[in-house]
């Protein structure tokens, strides 16, 4: 199977468990460096969508809910899967929509983040809704319980320098989307 990947060539390529939203792979590649073959393991999975959706009078909906990776509850923005050949905008406000019943026709990209590219091939897109007004009820998956918070959006900022929400891809899009914010 030799192929290259970069600069390293790929002897074999394994995919050890394929589950719903991502596969488990494993990757036998050369180091150019070294001439060495070493093992990787990869997680190939569906890009993500989240959005920062802010009300007309400055309010930051945000949801609260149990991560089980980390075992504890998380303070972030709504967010999902890309579904194969979706838009990453629409993937967004749908998750915005099903996961707080708020939506919005007025939605900024912020940019791309690679969220963990030693194990992880997927992107994670950025974006910003102004003007989010609530639709209707949520509409959750079986594995969702969320709760959704508004707070203004200096609290958020506040909260995410403190620490106080430390969610890798919601700090990160805060993150730009503070520096949009003092571009000149």
């Amino acid at each position: 199977m030799n192929t290259t990947k970069g600069n390293w060539e790929v002897l074999e390529e394994t995919t050890y468990e394929d589950f719903k939203i991502f596969s488990l792979k494993k990757s036998r590649r050369v180091n150019p460096r070294t001439k060495t073959a070493i093992d990787f393991v990869r997680i190939d999975g569906l890009d993500w969508a989240n959005i920062i959706p802010v009300t007309t009078d400055g309010q930051v909906v945000l949801i609260r809910q149990y991560r089980h990776g980390s075992d504890e509850f998380t303070l972030e923005i709504p967010g999902g899967c890309v579904e194969l050949g979706e838009d990453p905008a629409l993937s967004a406000v749908r998750e915005l929509e099903e996961e707080t019943g708020f939506t919005t026709q007025d939605v900024e990209y912020l940019g791309t983040v690679r969220p963990n590219p030693a194990l992880l091939s997927n992107r994670c897109y950025l974006y910003l809704a102004r003007n989010v007004t609530l639709k209707g009820k949520q509409q959750l998956d079986s594995g969702e319980d969320i709760e959704v918070i508004l707070k203004p959006l200096d609290d958020v900022l506040s909260m995410v320098k403190k620490g106080e929400i430390s969610h890798a891809l919601v700090v990160a899009a805060f993150g730009l989307y503070s520096m949009k914010r003092i571009a000149p």
